[in-house]
């Protein structure tokens, strides 16, 4: 036995070491190089297993959307993108959202492998090209035989001067299409052969062409406390040719200045449409308002792609605008502040809201009488208990606006019991009332300000 223990001591050490398997090599060859495979489109997609995701949907969609990355949009030089002068960078906004939704579009697509470790996912899709021409050929011989039956209806509405539901069918055609607009859409109406969407295109801006938007005044002066009886803003929509634009979609939006105003409307049966404006939240003295034929609306309300938003930019819409001389709230302020039952000399609180109101478009007014608002401070500050050497006092502000023109109070807000610590009663009350200055910045003036303004 002593004879056998060193042979196989040294049997033992001339034995070859087993290594540990480099991670690298273990990788699947799709991993190392970028695969390539004749006939199709290809992805690659990782997510990394965190606990906490779903890895391998993260992985998929990451796989697919490389495989979309491949997908070339080629602009025809027939295309609506290029006869119709589009810039270069409307072409590549178009280029960028079309590749962004085809992966939610394609079909057909399939697992070849997947593969991972402890923290990583991997996984590889293919697509046959053949297979996606072909179902992209499907879908877009479904659109153009909806788009053109759109655009028949909508050329015999232009005939009868039925300008509104002409424009409706158009859009319809245009939404129908609007994933082929870089290529030269051939169908044949009447007996004649047109590029479809170069047509519908200009079919919109021809029917558009035919409408007027007038706004009545043109130009106010509003207080930014805007008050509706006030007010007597109209749009009015005509045709060319007199007749007034019944039902027509407008929209009215801010285009310098901001606020909240009441953003869509339709024409009465006189072609007149009140615009009501909420709010008007912008400093400026000088605000403009828009009011425009509604494109969103005319193509159906809801739901309208990035594709259509980007393309519709481009009409020339029938506008009118709205020019505002925005006068800044009088404010007449009053204040009572104490400390422990003595008037103070400093009014913290009050001054602190005077800058925060000045800040924000506010003016100010000696004379009563001649303020939109009274803003009125009352605070004081109460001894507490003794912790030690630590004096603990409670501060109590209460701020209230009343609208002068209605005399009414409009808002109240109380800073409720806010604890201050000090060395002895007057350095706590200190203590509370800074507290309550940086509870006013944060916590209460946006909150004012916006009720106010109402």
């Amino acid at each position: 036995m002593k004879q056998i223990l060193p042979f196989l001591l040294l049997l033992a050490a001339c034995s070859p070491k087993v290594q540990t398997p480099d991670p690298e090599s273990l990788k699947p060859a799709w991993l190392k190089n970028e695969p390539f495979q004749d006939g199709y489109y290809t992805g690659v997609g990782h997510s990394i297993k965190d606990g906490t995701n779903n890895y391998i949907q993260e992985a998929k969609k990451s796989a697919l959307d490389d495989l979309v990355s491949e997908i070339k949009v080629n602009v025809s030089s027939t295309s609506v993108l290029s006869t119709m002068e589009f810039d270069k960078q409307l072409q590549e906004q178009y280029e960028q959202v079309i590749k962004t939704t085809a992966a939610d579009d394609i079909q057909e697509f399939e697992l070849v492998d997947a593969w991972e470790d402890n923290q990583n996912y991997w996984v590889y899709y293919r697509l046959s090209i053949g297979r996606y021409k072909q179902i992209k050929e499907e879908q877009k011989r479904d659109a153009v035989t909806l788009a053109t039956d759109y655009f028949k209806k909508g050329r015999v509405s232009e005939g009868t001067k039925d300008y509104l539901q002409s424009l409706g069918f158009y859009f319809q055609a245009f939404r129908s299409i609007e994933k082929y607009l870089a290529e030269p859409i051939k169908a044949t109406i009447d007996e004649q052969e047109i590029l479809l969407v170069n047509e519908t295109f200009a079919a919109i801006q021809r029917t558009l062409n035919n409408i007027t938007v007038r706004v009545d005044p043109s130009q106010i002066m509003v207080n930014r406390r805007v008050n509706q009886n006030d007010l007597n803003v109209i749009a009015k929509t005509t045709y060319k040719d007199g007749r007034n634009a019944v039902g027509m979609p407008l929209k009215a939006i801010f285009v310098k200045g901001d606020g909240d105003i009441h953003p869509q409307y339709k024409a009465n049966e006189k072609g007149l449409a009140k615009i009501l404006i909420n709010q008007i939240g912008s400093k400026e003295v000088e605000q403009t308002i828009s009011i425009r034929v509604d494109v969103d609306a005319l193509a159906g309300g809801t739901g309208t792609s990035k594709v259509y938003s980007i393309i519709t930019s481009t009409f020339k819409l029938p506008e009118a605008f709205l020019m505002l001389k925005v006068k800044r709230p009088m404010v007449y302020l009053t204040s009572d502040e104490k400390s422990l039952g003595s008037s103070k000399a400093n009014l913290q609180l009050t001054n602190k809201l005077k800058n925060m109101l000045a800040s924000n478009g506010f003016e100010f007014t000696t004379n009563k009488n001649q303020a939109d608002l009274w803003f009125d401070v009352k605070s004081d500050s109460e001894k507490g208990s003794v912790s030690g050497s630590i004096y603990i006092t409670y501060l109590t502000s209460v701020i209230k606006v009343t609208a002068m023109k209605e005399g009414k109070e409009i808002y109240t807000t109380t800073l409720d019991r806010i604890k201050g610590y000090g060395l002895d009663y007057d350095k706590s009350s200190v203590d509370a009332y800074n507290k309550a200055l940086e509870t006013l910045e944060k916590e209460r003036v946006k909150e004012i300000i916006a009720t106010v303004l109402e």
